[in-house]
């Protein structure tokens, strides 16, 4: 397994190269540097403009490809959010949920779930499994950026 945080830059939220503003900042976007999200999906390309998105606005990023990977470092570094895809191999998205939820040092991490477009799950299995959000590939980078920052400062309001 490489090591999720090599070649992770960190960007200060709202500064680009140069101290320019950076896109996240041009859009509105607010984030809170030093927070970490783990991101899991085993579509490299979402896993790339995922990590992307959230590294422009400030945020630490750790990336899995698979549900047993995402259970490992949720674990290992009891990252502030977990962004992850529902149909992952080895774990499903829901399967992940549901085993951080039995884990006392775990149990209270927020989550945004991806879906293929039409699933759902209802408020009860969302409550049960950890989910804060789903959201339907394909999705607007921007919008899942602004549903991670709600997610956040509800969790912090909490």
């Amino acid at each position: 397994m490489s090591d999720p945080l090599a070649a992770t830059p960190f960007a200060s939220a709202g500064s680009g190269p140069g101290g320019a503003p950076s896109a996240a900042a041009e859009a509105g976007a607010v984030a809170v540097t030093g927070q970490t999200i783990l991101v899991a999906d085993d579509e490299t390309h979402i896993l790339n403009v995922v990590s992307l998105k959230l590294r422009n606005a400030g945020y630490r990023v750790l990336t899995a490809a698979d549900g047993q990977q995402a259970l490992d470092l949720a674990r290992l570094h009891r990252p502030d959010l977990l962004v992850t895809d529902y149909h992952m191999p080895l774990l499903s998205g829901l399967e992940l949920c549901r085993r951080l939820r039995q884990d006392p040092a775990t149990a209270g991490l927020r989550v945004v779930m991806l879906t293929a477009r039409g699933y759902h799950l209802d408020e009860q299995e969302m409550r049960a499994s950890g989910i804060s959000r789903m959201m339907s590939k394909p999705f607007s980078p921007r919008h899942l950026l602004l549903t991670v920052s709600e997610v956040i400062a509800a969790a912090k309001a909490a």
